[in-house]
């Protein structure tokens, strides 16, 4: 189907009329409701509390049509409603006046009239503890830091809200029995005054018992206990009970589970703890689809064998073909017995990479030893084999390495698809020298950091940086394009291309340089649920002298589409501080399937 555009504008014209009838019909309905509530005296969160409780109940009225009766009855309730609804405010002594005006005929308007009276003052407050827990310092700090105090009005919603505090505490701490033996207002409406007195019983404290593994027979019974966050004798915690069930379903390898604490077969107040999994399959095969203008489209295939030698072991495939960078990565990972962080890794990878600057053919066998040191961040010792032919200007060469290194990640950003705030930042030293086999020697360092500061509007403030460091270093002649530095591209300058920048030879063409710096701001406003715009500032460069530096410059505007399989991007980048600046776009988009 198809329409002219002459046929098109009527019929935009008909659409525009058509709302705006649909749009008058629906404000003249919420016009025309047949019971109006008025309240008058009050304000603020007492009187929103106030509506509430005046919310016509369902069928009062019935095809626009009032039911007389049902609506005098409910006046007759709404009287106490009110007095009810204001006591939570502190005021206990109201007096409240309720009529029914008939402003037009099936039209009912209810006036409630509200004088407060006096609020209620509190004249005397005691909370404490008791019980194994009384010594607790965070139930202490509650307690010490109790809304209400002699002479405040009386907020029963401040009280309602520390009681819960302090009893969601005491079970955090252990203390499942905690109760409250004693929690009473005492109100003295003829003087407007109240006592308080609540105390907690925390009970005694419960700790872990042993736990029980169900569903998986072919995983290890101590490879499943590392996922697991507590130990048998620790301090009973909810928080790890969920931290436990997290780490077994980011694991990949269940489909289903289920931590249960089982309180009522505790013995010695010792809780069971039953885990119940169903496992998922443990091979998977994975194709995804992509683009990016610093790679050009690309297609990849996953494969995964989750457990080896039904020992946990994991062995993974990837193939990556894109226009500009083609390879096979494999690994072997054997994870460690004490910590699901931990773990050593073999890794081979065969690459080729034809970019404007170089050609480059590499094969490399690396192994890791990562350890975890926390929550998001990870140190990596690694020893790296390399061979790698390249030619990269007029430059045909080929070199080995024996490279080791260790590297170092602190990632604490919130949230993977869309980060909102949050922090990271790592580094990597590495060297090599002709004593250990290398065709060549250097010691490098490079450093990176972002962070991401959450501002008013919906906005966001993305900061990035990276600087690359080469010392007793060979001539750059010796040095392959995989430890050279470059700059320009999607993750660096935007607004020229990927890796077009750095140090050139004499024929001009860019062959990198020993030391790196790039920067960038980027705010950007979210829009919609998953959609954002932004800003950017980028700055950077490769170079071989710090008293020679010069740092290319680009600016522009992002649209982001954040999916739950990965983010889109589309870039417009400008040069600036250049003689003829250019505009370059960059757009990144991938999917696995």
């Amino acid at each position: 189907m198809s329409l002219s555009r002459n046929s098109f504008i009527p019929a935009f014209k008909l659409f525009i009329i058509l709302g705006l009838f649909f749009f008058s019909s629906i404000s003249a309905s919420i016009a025309a409701e047949p019971v109006e509530v008025v309240v008058e005296g009050i304000q603020d969160d007492a009187e929103e509390n106030v509506r509430q409780a005046l919310v016509l109940p369902h069928g009062l009225v019935r095809e626009g049509m009032v039911d007389k009766l049902w609506l005098e009855r409910f006046v007759r309730q709404a009287d106490e409603k009110v007095r009810s609804a204001l006591e939570p405010f502190g005021f206990y002594n109201a007096l409240v006046t309720v009529v029914i005006e008939t402003p037009e005929d099936g039209h009912y308007r209810l006036r409630v009239r509200v004088a407060p009276g006096q609020p209620v003052l509190i004249s005397d407050i005691l909370v404490s503890v008791e019980g194994a827990g009384k010594n607790e310092e965070p139930l202490l700090q509650l307690i010490e830091e109790f809304p209400l105090h002699k002479g405040d009005v009386l907020l029963q919603q401040d009280y309602e809200k520390t009681k819960n505090a302090l009893k969601f505490k005491s079970v955090e701490l252990g203390y499942l029995d905690a109760d409250f033996p004693v929690h009473q207002i005492r109100i003295l409406k003829s003087v407007a005054s109240a006592t308080v007195d609540l105390t907690l019983d925390t009970g005694n404290q419960y700790r872990f018992n042993g736990v029980t593994l169900e569903g998986a027979p072919d995983y290890p019974d101590d490879f499943l206990r590392r996922y697991l966050a507590f130990k048998a004798g620790e301090v009973f915690s909810y928080a790890k009970l969920g931290e436990s069930q997290l780490n077994l379903a980011n694991s990949e390898r269940f489909k289903e589970v289920l931590v249960t604490p089982e309180k009522q077969a505790a013995a010695d107040l010792k809780v069971p703890v039953l885990v119940q999994l169903k496992p998922a399959p443990r091979r998977s095969l994975r194709p995804g689809l992509g683009y990016g203008t610093d790679t050009g489209g690309r297609f990849s295939l996953r494969y995964r064998d989750l457990n080896m030698f039904h020992r946990g072991h994991e062995l993974s495939f990837n193939l990556f073909i894109a226009e500009r960078l083609q390879g096979l990565a494999t690994a072997y990972t054997i994870p460690s017995s004490t910590d699901i962080k931990t773990s050593t890794v073999l890794q081979l990878n065969l690459q080729r990479e034809d970019v404007s600057s170089y050609i480059s053919r590499l094969i490399a066998l690396e192994l890791d030893r990562n350890l975890s040191f926390g929550r998001g961040k990870l140190g990596t010792a690694y020893i790296r084999l390399q061979e790698e032919d390249f030619t990269i200007g007029a430059q045909n060469s080929s070199t080995r390495l024996v490279l080791p290194g260790v590297r170092f990640t602190n990632d604490q950003l919130v949230g993977k698809i869309r980060p909102t705030e949050g922090y990271r930042y790592g580094f990597d030293l590495r060297g090599t020298h002709q004593f250990m086999g290398s065709d060549t020697s250097l010691l490098q360092v490079i450093g990176e950091g972002s962070h991401l500061l959450p501002l008013a509007w919906r906005l966001s403030l993305h900061s990035r940086a990276r600087a690359g460091i080469t010392m007793l270093s060979d001539p750059l002649s010796d040095i392959p394009p995989s430890l050279r530095f470059f700059a320009g591209g999607d993750q660096s300058v935007r607004g020229y291309s990927y890796k077009s920048l750095g140090p050139k030879d004499a024929t001009g063409q860019v062959v990198g340089g020993k030391q790196l710096l790039a920067a960038s701001l980027e705010l950007e406003r979210a829009l919609f649920d998953n959609w954002g715009v932004s800003v950017f500032y980028d700055a950077g460069n490769a170079f071989n002298d710090f008293n020679r530096i010069k740092l290319y410059e680009g600016a522009g505007v992002g649209l982001h589409y954040y999916s739950p399989v990965g983010a889109l991007n589309l870039f417009l980048a400008r040069q600036i501080g250049v003689e003829h600046p250019g505009y370059h776009i960059h757009f990144t988009v991938g999917f696995e399937l």
